[in-house]
């Protein structure tokens, strides 16, 4: 038995950031090359430090989601994930031992040397006729000083591609770091450019950004007075959003799949859900849902909506539609935190066992497994000054805020959440396992508080200031 588990960013604003991590994950698990792939995210559920938590297998790969290697990749991931690593991943990853599970660690699949066939396809996109008698490549990177290791992919793919004689000029530019972007028209002699954004996804940069720094109009610019005499630019899509994408996971995938034996169920996980599903079977309240047996499968709803006639509620009838309705509140906002109490009413799913698990997995990710480890007295506490410390970049900032400050924060934000607060201290004596629903355990301050703890300290908590989520 082997699991797959997909990193993303995430958002603790916007819902859309996971959306390309839930694509590529039912991709992978339609393929059935792994016995599950599981999501998590850096600011969504399940966060870093809860997902290993949530997957079936002793033997798992974790692949992140991620466009070129840096910070996250070399720092975030690993130390939230407890890898115990630290700088840069080597090309055959890195494999740990953790809590009896095999866990191996590889590089982002954005580093794959596939990437160049994307790039390239990308660019005959933007210009069919690409020729090497009249046309120069851009590869254009967002680029960081913080980490030399994130352009280092740009580079590489420039090299292949300038090797590959298809183009009568390379060249790697950024938005962040030098040779910049702005610099093109003195860098680029050929009269038509081709400039394709090695970026994930359509965003500020792609849209805004690389757009005002290049002078661009549209997909077609012309520029007749340049150093070099008259040229043409044409703005390609980003690398991260073209269908062959979806292969290039799918290789990483089946790579990272042969690097070592098969795994067999972890017993502490099934043992879990195995006892949730024994109370599901004679009906169960989790949170903010109502669980009902009913011949054979199981229907979930918002327990407000109890007593409903199903044919006014709309009908789900697969995980993912769940997963998808059950993000945002019935306004509309994002839920990154999925035990707030803001589950949307309105609905009904009618699942089998098999899909029932999926489906309580994406309305609370880890609640089944860490209720079960509190009831054997196994789930392991995190005070807030260990988080705090763990912290690096703009969230080490976290670890100046008074002890005052931090429970001033969390009295707001955890005041609305179901869980109770075991990292500080409160008890929690019955769990829904014994039939009290909102009885959840919150082992460990989650990321929108440490966001919102960073605010305060730094004062822009409740000022009208952007959130750094």
């Amino acid at each position: 038995m082997r699991s797959l588990v997909l990193i993303g960013h995430g958002s603790h604003l916007n819902g859309e950031s996971a959306g390309a991590v839930y694509r590529y994950a039912e991709l992978l698990r339609g393929r059935g090359l792994f016995d599950e792939v599981i999501e998590g995210y850096w600011k969504e559920e399940p966060s870093l430090r809860q997902v290993l938590k949530t997957t079936a297998s002793t033997d798992i790969t974790v692949i992140p989601m991620f466009i070129s290697e840096g910070y996250f990749t070399e720092t975030v991931i690993p130390r939230e994930m407890g890898l115990g690593h630290q700088g840069p991943v080597p090309e055959g990853g890195v494999a740990r031992v953790i809590g009896g599970r095999t866990v191996r660690y590889t590089l982002p699949y954005g580093v794959h040397p596939a990437m160049t066939d994307v790039i390239l396809a990308r660019a005959h996109e933007a210009l069919p006729d690409a020729s090497p008698q009249d046309t120069a490549l851009i590869v254009l990177g967002h680029g960081t000083t913080r980490n030399e290791n994130s352009s280092r992919v740009i580079y590489q793919n420039a090299d292949r591609l300038r090797d590959s004689g298809h183009f009568a000029e390379v060249h790697a530019l950024f938005l962040d770091e030098d040779p910049k972007v702005g610099t093109w028209p003195e860098v680029v002699k050929a009269p038509r450019v081709v400039v394709v954004p090695f970026f994930a996804s359509e965003g500020w940069h792609t849209l805004e950004t690389i757009p005002e720094d290049m002078g661009l109009t549209g997909t077609v610019t012309a520029f007749p007075d340049h150093p070099h005499g008259p040229q043409q630019v044409f703005y390609a899509k980003p690398v991260g959003t073209h269908a062959a994408v979806a292969d290039v996971v799918l290789h990483l995938a089946e790579e990272a799949r042969g690097a070592g034996g098969q795994g067999d169920p972890e017993r502490g996980h099934e043992a879990a859900w195995q006892t949730f599903l024994e109370r599901a079977r004679a009906g169960l309240r989790v949170g903010e849902v109502l669980l009902t047996p009913e011949l054979g499968v199981f229907e979930l709803r918002h327990m407000l909506d109890e007593g409903l006639p199903g044919g006014e509620l709309v009908t789900l009838v697969t995980p993912e539609g769940v997963r998808d309705r059950t993000r945002v509140t019935d306004g509309g906002d994002h839920r990154p935190v999925h035990t707030l109490r803001t589950l949307p009413r309105g609905w009904r799913a009618v699942l089998n066992e098999a899909d029932l698990r999926r489906a309580v997995h994406y309305l609370y990710p880890a609640v089944v497994e860490e209720t079960y480890a509190h009831s054997c007295h196994a789930l392991r506490h995190t005070p807030w000054a260990t988080t705090a410390r763990r912290q690096t970049g703009i969230y080490a900032k976290v670890q100046k805020a008074t002890p005052a400050q931090v429970e001033h924060v969390a009295q707001e934000v955890c005041s609305g959440c179901l869980r109770t607060r075991l990292w500080a201290g409160e008890r929690l004596t019955f769990t829904f396992l014994d039939r009290v629903p909102g009885g959840l355990p919150c082992a460990e301050a989650c990321t929108f508080l440490v966001a919102e703890v960073r605010e305060e300290v730094s004062g822009k908590r409740g000022a009208g200031h952007g959130h750094s989520h």
